[in-house]
């Protein structure tokens, strides 16, 4: 067959299936654009899911009439400006957009208008394309004193069978959305607003530069608990800098919805963020739990390719493993940070739990006569019903001292101890949990889950230092692999062999095991090592023996604790408080379930109508 050149607008038409893959997409590409033109406000309006209208309104520096025709040209963009020598430099992308694809694209699928008025001038005018067909520049009418208005009417209408692919308009709406979400909490000094279908779903307004305007954004997008949850990171290594918030693991979720990753001011999605955040949170949460955080990397532009996809929504690292590393780093040092810190969200939900209900009903106007008679009273079994363990013996908190976890409490403290963080034991309930009193409020804590936390933590210092001992194997095992898998796990040698973990190259394709972790016991070697080979060809690491080790440290660690059921003296109560507030990360046990919990007094005083 004969090689035949296809018309311009054919090939804007299969360019548009690369860019513009859904009416999300098509918003995307038209908010860069206007944050690439320095708009402070950004409107954005869709109906029918975005597929029957999508407007973008910006207040940025507009385009005169003269460059309205080369704006829906293929290839043509403000945004790359050629060298001395003439050339444009692709891998130092400073803008949002530069491949001058979007607007040529939505124009060959859809019906487009742009209305723009230029900052310093008076008149405005628009442009109109229909599937690919380019009308004249006219006079329009425009709302502000500058900017520009991007309307999209029946986008895919050129294509029909593209619109057989799209989902529900609910779907496709709630993708726009997100889109809009995610682009407002990567640039928290521009005002956004969003309406779909004539309903205002969004309005943010402009917050201040820097990171308490950042979360602020942050937390006006993923919820109002966010702020007080977060931890704040910022940290540099070689170049690169980390800055962002990250959630207690306390403050966790069910899915991955809400990690976000940002690189140079554009949202990103990339699976080196999902794998560092696992790798950082494996010692808090189980592995169906996942944490919040919105993580934004500035580096020099040259270090990473923007321009792997068409939508720009991809980007390649030159060098991973030190945006991985610091990722990692950066989230560890600010869990240490948050010491014994549990998410506020717990309390909330202790508080959502004394609601109206617990109690027998009083009795009507109307059967007065019978409730004096006898007819009714709250009986006995009726209180012991709604209130547990009301006639069960508790401990109380004797000025005594006992030797166990009292031992490791050293010296009296000559301070109150309502002013430490977790306050005094006062008493011992259904002997699980610890009630303690602060300077402004109540704590209980789950006495097995803390100590666990405290035990685990112990044993994983413990084994850092003396390292993991290694059980060498009778008979050495061969694992067979993919050539590339094996070399993966073979140049990690090393590493693994810190981890107790003793392997070495033994041809090509295989890969010998001559001695496991001892802490392990019996293990299958070959499924470890596969394991691994997974992991490192997905995260980079090989978490999956830090996970079977920490696995084993939690499982001991939870038979070596101190028991729900067993009665403890005011002094081994005390002790574990203390030894809590001393160690990194008790406000949570090793499966991420909070070990305390915090009533302020002025939420117990609303309660009773004190307040």
């Amino acid at each position: 067959m004969p090689i035949r050149r296809l018309p311009p607008e054919l090939v804007n038409r299969i360019a548009a299936g690369e860019v513009v893959e859904r009416p999300a997409s098509a918003v995307k590409e038209l908010v860069e654009n206007a944050l690439d033109a320095g708009a402070s406000s950004i409107e954005v309006q869709a109906d029918g899911g975005g597929l029957t209208r999508i407007l973008v309104a910006d207040d940025g520096f507009g385009l005169p009439p003269d460059e309205l025709p080369l704006a829906i040209e293929r290839h043509a963009t403000s945004k790359l400006s050629p060298a001395d020598d003439g050339g444009y430099d692709l891998l130092r992308i400073s803008t949002l957009g530069f491949r001058g694809e979007a607007l040529p694209s939505i124009g060959s699928v859809a019906r487009l208008t742009i209305a723009s008025r230029a900052r310093g001038q008076a008149e405005a005018n628009a442009i109109y394309v229909e599937g690919g067909a380019v009308g004249p520049v006219q006079p329009s009418a425009f709302p502000g004193p500058h900017g520009a208005r991007v309307e999209v009417r029946d986008l895919f209408y050129a294509t029909p069978a593209r619109l057989k692919f799209m989902k529900s308009e609910r779907a496709e709406a709630l993708a726009i959305a997100e889109e809009v979400k995610r682009q407002a909490m990567a640039h928290e000094a521009v005002a956004f607003g969003l309406d779909l279908d004539g309903r205002r779903t969004l309005r943010l307004s402009a917050e201040t530069t820097g990171p308490a305007g950042r979360l602020a954004r942050l937390s006006a997008v993923m919820g109002r608990e966010f702020a007080d949850n977060a931890l704040e990171l910022d940290q540099d290594r070689e170049g690169v800098r980390l800055t962002g918030f990250a959630g207690l693991p306390t403050f966790n979720r069910g899915n991955a919805a809400h990690q976000y990753l940002f690189v140079n001011g554009r949202p990103v999605r990339d699976r080196l963020l999902h794998g560092a955040l696992r790798a950082a949170y494996a010692d808090f949460l189980a592995r169906d739990r996942h944490p919040l955080a919105a993580l934004f990397l500035e580096l020099d532009p040259a270090l990473v390719d923007v321009n792997v996809h068409p939508a720009k929504a991809e980007v390649r690292f030159r060098d991973p493993g030190l945006v991985r590393g610091l990722i990692i780093g950066a989230l560890r040092h600010a869990l240490a940070a948050a010491g014994h810190r549990a998410s506020t969200t717990v309390a909330t939900a202790a508080l959502g739990g004394f609601r109206p209900g617990g109690w027998p009903p009083p009795p009507r106007a109307q059967g007065f006569s019978a409730w004096s008679a006898g007819g009714w009273r709250p009986a006995a079994a009726a209180l012991a019903a709604s209130l547990p363990g009301l006639a069960e013996v508790s401990a109380r908190a004797e000025p005594d001292w006992a030797p166990g976890l009292a031992e490791e409490a050293g010296p009296a403290p000559v301070v109150d101890p309502v002013d430490f963080p977790l306050g005094a034991a006062r008493a011992q309930v259904h002997e699980t949990y610890i009630v303690a009193q602060t300077r402004d409020g109540v704590v209980i804590v789950d006495q097995h889950a803390a100590h666990e936390r405290l035990v685990y933590e112990r044993m994983k210092a413990e084994m850092a230092g003396g390292g993991v001992a290694r059980q060498a194997l009778l008979l050495p095992e061969v694992v067979e692999l993919d050539p590339a898998e094996a070399e993966r796990v073979a140049a990690r040698a090393e590493e693994l062999a810190a981890l107790g973990l003793a392997v070495e190259a033994f041809g090509p394709g295989a890969i010998l095991v001559r001695e496991v972790p001892a802490l392990l016991g019996e293990t299958d070697a070959q499924g470890l090592v596969r394991d691994i080979a997974d992991d490192l060809a997905e995260n980079g690491a090989a978490l999956a023996l830090k996970e079977r080790l920490e696995a084993v440290c939690s499982t001991m660690a939870c038979h070596g604790s101190v028991r729900a059921g067993r009665r403890l003296t005011a002094a081994e109560m005390n002790a574990l408080l203390r030894q809590m507030e001393a160690t990194p990360h008790s406000g949570q046990c090793n499966h991420g379930r909070p070990t305390y919990v915090e009533l302020k007094l002025a939420d117990i005083e609303r309660l009773f109508g004190r307040r």
